[in-house]
Order: structure tokens, then C-alpha cells, then sequence
């Protein structure tokens, strides 16, 4: 599934929002997901390969945003259940399992 620009510019804009929910550094979210900063970068600009990496940093971000007592921003294209999509892997997203490398 592609994104058109309008749904990229939204999907960047909820990534960036719910992170400055979380308080969190992005060297903090990036040990946590156990990737680069430079990977981390790329997952918020959209420019990452593998279409289960955004889908796992949603999920973290939404988990860090409401354990830190607050209501995540709605994501308006990476909504819904990612089970449903025929073309994710929901098992890699379920184990929070990022792509190799920094692509």
C-alpha cells in the first residue's frame, strides 16, 4: 500500500506529535526499538524501506504516549488494525521486529 502526499504529510505530522507526547529523546526511542538514530530519522520522514517498521514505531509511540498518562494524536492512514492489511507482516509487527540496517 502506498501513501499519497497528503496522507505522508499527515502520517509524518502524527509520528512527530505523539512523540513530543512521549517526552522521550530520540536516542531513547531508538535504544528501545533497538535501532540507529539514523534508521529512527528515517522512519519519521517516511523514507524507510520495510512496511512494517512505521507501523512498529506507531505502536511503540502510542504505547509510550498512554503510559505516560496522556491521549495519543490519532494516526488517520496507519490506523486500524494491522492484522486486517493482506500486505503486512503482523507477526514482525507484533514482535516489534525492525528491518535490518538503516533502510
Amino acid at each position: 500500500m502506498s501513501l499519497n502526499p497528503q496522507q505522508m504529510r499527515a502520517t509524518r505530522e502524527e509520528l512527530q506529535a505523539n512523540f513530543a507526547l512521549t517526552g522521550l529523546t530520540k536516542t531513547q526511542v531508538a535504544t528501545d526499538l533497538n535501532i540507529s538514530v539514523t534508521k529512527l530519522d528515517r522512519l519519521f520522514d517516511l523514507t524507510q524501506q520495510s512496511l512494517e517498521d512505521p507501523w512498529i514505531l506507531r505502536n511503540y509511540l502510542i504505547d509510550q504516549v498512554e503510559a505516560a498518562g496522556k491521549t495519543p494524536v490519532p494516526f488517520t492512514a496507519l490506523s486500524g488494525d494491522w492484522h486486517r492489511h493482506w500486505f503486512l507482516n503482523s507477526a514482525v509487527i507484533d514482535r516489534r521486529e525492525m528491518s535490518a540496517g538503516n533502510r
